[in-house]
């Protein structure tokens, strides 16, 4: 069986792809980078285990009122991207797959007009605060669960605090 010139290069070319798209998902697999999940890279070392999850509750201790009064709603505008695709912002915008978030901050939970929301959302009470919004964002599905949207969250603190920054921005 003679296999031509073009059919070698495309056979090569095919296991490639396979090779670099196989090895992604493994490195993805092993590694969880976007949610600061790097225990496969963790060096032993002689120090107790209470040292290093005391490390850690430091870094997850975040005034995040601190980080939202000192976040640029510019930089929330660019990380609000994400939403984007689901989320309008702007007034008199109708809903997408998501309501419209222009003047979120400080309405009620799930009191959008015109958005059918998830029987967990409604049932949440309260009101869309800074703070709230900021454990919404870091974990929807943890702080609210059941609601509908799929998004996983914004794991980084100044990101959130810089999203919720220019949801500010429109009340």
């Amino acid at each position: 069986m003679n296999i031509s010139l073009k059919e070698q290069f495309g056979l090569g070319l095919l296991i490639t792809v396979w090779l670099v798209y196989g090895g992604h998902q493994i490195g993805n697999m092993l590694v969880d980078a976007d949610n600061g999940n790097i225990d496969a890279l963790r060096i032993a070392t002689d120090e107790p285990a209470d040292a290093a999850s005391d490390v850690a509750e430091a870094e997850i201790e975040v005034d995040m009122a601190a980080l939202i009064a000192g976040a640029d709603p510019v930089a929330g505008a660019r990380v609000f991207k994400k939403c984007a695709s689901c989320h309008a912002f702007e007034a008199g915008a109708g809903n997408k797959v998501g309501p419209n978030l222009w003047g979120i901050v400080g309405k009620d939970t799930a009191s959008v007009p015109g958005f059918a929301y998830s029987e967990a959302l409604t049932s949440l009470g309260g009101t869309w605060t800074a703070e709230n919004l900021a454990a919404f964002l870091e974990s929807p599905k943890a702080y609210v669960p059941g609601n509908k949207m799929t998004f996983r969250g914004l794991s980084k603190p100044e990101q959130r605090a810089a999203v919720i920054a220019f949801l500010q921005s429109s009340n």
